[in-house]
């Protein structure tokens, strides 16, 4: 009985021994060893050895982390006070660096990314931020990238996902919006004007230069009002129209 029990003891601690030994690592994963406490190399994927007691491993996933950046209060460089979201994209790319250069690099990155994102911002007014959001997502993403670099982690993209305003505010741009359309048409309106008369001055030119063509524009006109069956008609008379009718009577009165 003595006998058994011992091999059944063996045994234990033999499947133990194995399954402590022998790992098995994904294709994304990697595994940074230590032995003795010392750093030794990164292994994987696939099937490696450990020893037990000496040697310990450390899982590191390569995949791409999607971090979602909880909401931050901004105050924009024109004094506006917005809370903005973002989202954030990196993964590891030296297993190394991720676990002896920095505590749970998952949670540094995340702090990082909160600090950077209202540290950028806030140098920015909040026309850029609704107008510009590629340039601001490249800035926040290349300082990100060059600070993680140390880590071992590399950032990939940032997304600005939502930019909240309070309500006052959004009645205040309302009327800015209003207004600045208001003004777009009195510049269209005094343009469509300035353009009008140049176009008169030309016509006026024209018609200066060829006295008939008056006449004949006159005569245009009389026929398109009498077309119209009205009862009454009230037209001018052109001064050259007449000029010649008011030279002979004043040459008469002389004689």
């Amino acid at each position: 009985m003595d006998t058994v029990s011992f091999l059944g003891t063996a045994l234990v601690l033999l499947v133990l021994l194995v399954a402590n030994t022998i790992k098995i690592l994904r294709e994304y994963e990697r595994g940074v060893i230590f032995t003795l406490g010392r750093f030794t190399k990164v292994k994987g994927p696939g099937l490696i050895i450990v020893i037990p007691l000496i040697q310990q491993i450390v899982r590191v996933d390569l995949r791409t982390i999607v971090m979602d950046v909880p909401t931050q209060d901004v105050i924009s460089f024109d004094n506006v006070s917005v809370k903005v979201n973002a989202v954030v994209y990196y993964r590891v790319i030296d297993p190394e660096k991720a676990i002896i250069n920095v505590e749970r690099y998952m949670d540094a990155t995340s702090q990082l990314a909160q600090t950077t994102l209202r540290s950028v911002l806030g140098k920015h007014e909040l026309d850029e931020m609704l107008a510009e959001r590629d340039k601001l997502n490249e800035d926040i993403q290349k300082i990100l990238d060059r600070q993680t670099d140390g880590w071992g982690v590399k950032v990939t993209n940032v997304e600005i996902k939502h930019v909240d305003l309070d309500e006052s505010m959004i009645r205040a741009i309302a009327k800015q919006a209003e207004a600045e359309r208001q003004r777009r048409a009195k510049v269209i309106h005094a343009e469509g004007e300035q353009q009008a008369s140049e176009k008169l001055v030309e016509a006026a030119t024209k018609l200066a230069e060829a006295p008939g063509a008056l006449q004949l524009r006159y005569m245009q006109t009389l026929t398109e009002i009498g077309g119209e069956q009205n009862t009454t008609v009230v037209f001018p008379l052109p001064m050259d129209f007449i000029r010649p009718f008011m030279d002979g009577l004043d040459k008469k009165e002389k004689t």
